[in-house]
């Protein structure tokens, strides 16, 4: 067994007994020594994996085949889905030691950390520097997320923001104003306040969301603060420690419970789909969601004869910054993959960062355009005319500066941290305190950081 493959099973048993989606990595610097691929010359295939299922795995599947006419005879992509992200993710673990990983394998913006870290995958910035390709056309904040210490190392793909979502028909009949979207946490709770109502049938609440550590996060980020340090893993040091029960986690913690608490806010827990079912039920005023669910929940929301509005992400203070981005991206895997094998990668990643594919992507799936020209094209253009909620989620991306705080916190152990914040967010439902609940997972969770971190030094 090579010693790529050795390291990175030694991070797999480091973290693999925390949680169903700890996964693997050594050290990111192993990565810089890959040679970078030469030219293709002859017919290869490229499995991709992806977690791209119903209408986006339709829009997926007909890029794939698009790209495949234009390359016949060269290459040939093969889409393969995985399940979802953290399905997939798990297999890429048992794949990296079987020595079979795919060549090119979409990845959830959580795990990117150990894709870095793992030694299995060749930065893209190593094609990006021998194409001289040219990145200036991704959209900053979306590249920033996928980039540390200056390299990017995967291409953003599916990428999505939360976004405010308020059903415009309540509003109307609680006397608000249907056209003026709620853009802090007071300004929600004062809304909630006149949405909530029992009437004797199903509950109407003013406010749902799920129990989903990904809001914390935002509102961390949105308030200039960082969710892990130094510098949110976004420099030459790594990851040392969890600031998740900061100030402005605290603040917002005390905010969801006392909505909870008063009445004026349902409490459907950790499952995403439930709480947006709530919402589509049409009993719910606000919710908070991925940008990626708009087009569903106005379909389902014009079957049950009600308006959707669409609002910036609702922050602790109006002039706090945007959020941070979610999603997925492209990795390209050098695991027993040839050069030409991921050379024909990269011809797929570039063809689906093209402006148009984008626009397509776009429009097709709800999921932000990756690049800045698919705005332009004519079919994006008329498409978020008809359909404006897509345009607020798209200005409050543009808006959003990017800082250390905005690209989000890099940690190995990134996803059994969102799973530490949403055991937290249950305990205080019950009782405890904010302050205490969050401060426990933090201290919980340094056992496992550091664990992570000492892998990586093995070889």
């Amino acid at each position: 067994m090579n010693k790529i493959a050795t390291r990175a099973i030694a991070i797999i048993a480091a973290v693999g007994s925390m949680v169903s989606l700890a996964a693997c990595g050594s050290d990111t610097a192993s990565n810089a020594n890959v040679p970078t691929p030469k030219e293709s010359d002859g017919s290869v295939t490229v499995n991709f994996w992806h977690s791209m299922s119903g209408t986006n795995g339709q829009v997926l599947d007909k890029m794939i085949n698009e790209f495949n006419a234009q390359n016949k005879g060269k290459i040939t992509v093969k889409g393969l889905y995985q399940g979802k992200y953290d399905e997939a993710i798990t297999k890429y673990k048992s794949a990296v030691q079987s020595q079979s990983t795919p060549t090119l394998m979409q990845i959830y913006d959580i795990g990117s950390r150990f894709m870095m870290d793992s030694g299995t995958i060749t930065p893209m910035q190593n094609f990006i520097d021998k194409d001289k390709y040219d990145t200036s056309d991704l959209q900053p904040n979306v590249a920033g997320y996928y980039t540390v210490n200056g390299k990017l190392y995967s291409m953003p793909f599916n990428t999505s923001m939360p976004v405010l979502y308020y059903n415009k028909t309540l509003f109307e009949k609680a006397g608000l104003d249907p056209n003026k979207a709620p853009e802090t946490l007071d300004e929600v709770r004062a809304a909630a306040e006149k949405l909530s109502e029992k009437n004797g049938g199903p509950a109407q609440y003013g406010f749902n969301a799920a129990v989903y550590g990904w809001y914390l996060e935002q509102e961390i980020a949105a308030s200039g603060e960082q969710y892990c340090g130094p510098d949110n893993g976004r420099g030459k040091d790594r990851v040392s420690k969890f600031n998740f029960d900061n100030d402005a986690a605290v603040t917002f913690m005390k905010w969801w419970k006392d909505m909870v608490d008063s009445g004026v806010s349902g409490n459907t827990g950790s499952d995403t789909t439930a709480a947006i079912n709530a919402f589509e039920t049409g009993n719910i005023g606000i919710t908070i969601e991925s940008t990626a669910d708009l087009a569903g929940v106005m379909d389902a929301a014009k079957q049950k004869g009600f308006e959707v509005g669409v609002g910036n992400y609702p922050k602790i203070k109006k002039n706090n910054s945007g959020p941070i981005i979610g999603g997925g991206s492209l990795w390209i895997s050098n695991v027993k993959h040839s050069d030409e094998e991921q050379q024909a990668a990269w011809q797929f990643v570039k063809f689906l960062s093209d402006p148009k594919r984008q626009a397509e992507w776009h429009t097709g799936t709800g999921y932000f355009p990756t690049s800045k020209k698919a705005l332009e094209e004519p079919a994006d253009a008329q498409w978020r005319q008809q359909y404006p909620q897509f345009d607020v989620a798209v200005k409050q991306l543009q808006n959003t500066k990017l800082t250390p705080a905005t690209q989000g916190c890099s940690a190995g152990v990134m996803p059994q941290a969102r799973k530490g914040v949403e055991k937290a967010v249950e305990q205080i439902f019950e009782g405890t305190d904010p302050k205490k609940a969050l401060s426990d997972q933090v201290k919980a969770l340094q056992t496992d950081l550091d664990d992570y971190n000492n892998s990586l030094s093995q070889k």
